[in-house]
């Protein structure tokens, strides 16, 4: 399993890019991955074609209007271990003995 930290955004629109990003949300809402938003990005989790299927949607829905995309990509991947979303931040609660804002 993979999980997949993205953050695309355009270059050249205006200081403001939130309705570009709310519509690659869109797309990743529907496809059904699972992911979680943070403030910098998001990160998907599934197979290698799956999550980066996800990405390429986003891309495609973005250059229908944008001429300049930025994106970063980060890739983990660890053989036979799923749900990482959510064991990852229990692993450093159970360290810690205490939950952590999120």
């Amino acid at each position: 399993m993979v999980l997949l930290e993205f953050s695309m955004s355009p270059l050249g629109k205006s200081e403001s890019v939130g309705k570009y990003v709310a519509r690659s949300l869109d797309v990743i809402d529907k496809s059904g991955v699972p992911y979680r938003l943070n403030p910098m990005g998001t990160v998907l989790e599934g197979e290698w074609e799956q999550v980066f299927a996800v990405v390429q949607k986003c891309y495609e829905r973005m250059k229908k209007d944008c001429n300049r995309i930025s994106c970063t990509i980060k890739v983990d991947y660890r053989k036979n271990h799923s749900g990482r979303l959510q064991s990852k931040v229990a692993s450093i609660e159970k360290k810690l003995k205490r939950s952590i804002k999120q």
